[in-house]
């Protein structure tokens, strides 16, 4: 059972970071007032602003990234999930890393007609979309605006596979989309669970559906057929990597056929915003984390590099790495889903008739 700590100021209830650390593209920065009452302040409000950008799929030749093309209806993230490594994306927009990421959020409203636009044009090649390459495609505005599940309709229509990463239980609305695709080998859900601690999921990851609640989504969505992945997410050495074990047994039980794991990960300003969140509810354990990180990542805190960026080197990262694969052969987990492109279809197309038939 954790003890979270609250030394410290600049808490904000309902949010995982406490400030805006500076834009590291931009000079001035606004620096709020110090009045002595800041122990706990009241969570900003989240604001919404339209993204008026001309396309959706977005590509990448990662060779640790599953998929090569991806879709995101959404910029920042309401989960606050203060690890989050898409954090910096959001400076190119002129915002923070820390509360800007999760209060003012980019909404791409034309989502659903662009990609039905990219996959209707000749230059699609069909191929496997990833959803939450970046930031959650089920973030909380989804369950109103409904882009995601938009977007979906897309691409049930063409039958073009799609790869789901999510923390969030809202995934069980679209079930029967997703049925469809998955009649057709071309949908896999992943469910990411980095603690089964609700009290540290509360302040790690504060509005993403509770670790109990991952679990129940990996049960629905495996009873109705839907391949569905655990993903242990980002594990934190010295914090959570213990909970790996269970986390995987917790998985198996409820349906789970695959797991996979990666480990965190904090590029640009994400170390002083992550050891600022470690100060403030785990001063005990700070040493130890950010120690074991460095030990992960050659002796620095973030290793960019390809090939090791996601699981770390050295004597921990192989101890975790020993971990998972015993656990996973233990549990017998049958294994992911290959998905293809055969059944991809474009609606509008007529087929090409072959001679003597009508």
């Amino acid at each position: 059972m954790y003890i979270i700590s609250h030394m410290g100021t600049n808490l904000i209830k309902g949010r995982g970071a406490a400030d805006n650390p500076p834009n590291r593209f931009e000079l001035i920065r606004y620096e709020p007032l110090d009045d002595g009452e800041r122990d706990e302040r009241p969570a900003p409000a989240t604001q919404f602003f339209r993204d008026s950008t001309a396309s959706i799929i977005a590509t990448n030749d990662s060779p640790d990234v599953p998929f090569a093309a991806s879709i995101n209806p959404y910029r920042g993230c309401e989960h606050g999930c203060v690890y989050c490594y898409a954090r910096p994306y959001h400076e190119y927009l002129g915002f923070s890393i820390g509360l800007d990421f999760e209060t003012k959020i980019m909404v791409k409203e034309d989502a659903p007609a662009l990609l039905r636009k990219e996959l209707s044009s000749k230059k699609w090649t069909p191929q496997i979309l990833g959803m939450s390459g970046v930031t959650d495609c089920y973030q909380p505005i989804e369950r109103r605006l409904q882009l995601t599940r938009r977007c979906l309709e897309v691409l049930a229509e063409f039958r073009n596979p799609v790869w789901i990463v999510t923390k969030n239980r809202l995934v069980t609305r679209d079930i029967d989309l997703l049925q469809k695709l998955t009649a057709l080998d071309a949908a896999s859900v992943v469910i990411a669970v980095t603690t089964l601690d609700a009290e540290l999921a509360r302040v790690m990851e504060p509005r993403a559906t509770a670790p109990a609640g991952r679990l129940q989504t990996i049960r629905e969505l495996t009873e109705v057929g839907i391949p569905t992945t655990v993903l242990v997410a980002p594990t934190i050495p010295g914090l959570t990597d213990h909970e790996m074990p269970a986390i995987m047994a917790a998985a198996r039980e409820a349906g789970a056929i695959h797991a996979n794991y990666t480990m965190l990960r904090l590029p640009h300003g994400l170390p002083e915003l992550f050891e600022n969140w470690l100060d403030q509810h785990f001063p005990e354990k700070k040493d130890k984390v950010l120690s074991r990180l460095r030990d992960l990542r050659g002796g620095k805190i973030n290793d960019p590099r390809f090939g090791t960026r996601m699981k770390g080197e050295g004597a921990i990262a192989e101890a975790i790495k020993q971990m998972f694969q015993v656990t996973y052969k233990k549990l017998a987990f049958p294994g992911k889903t290959t998905l293809s492109t055969a059944a991809f279809r474009r609606p509008n197309e007529t087929p090409m008739l072959l001679f003597g038939e009508e």
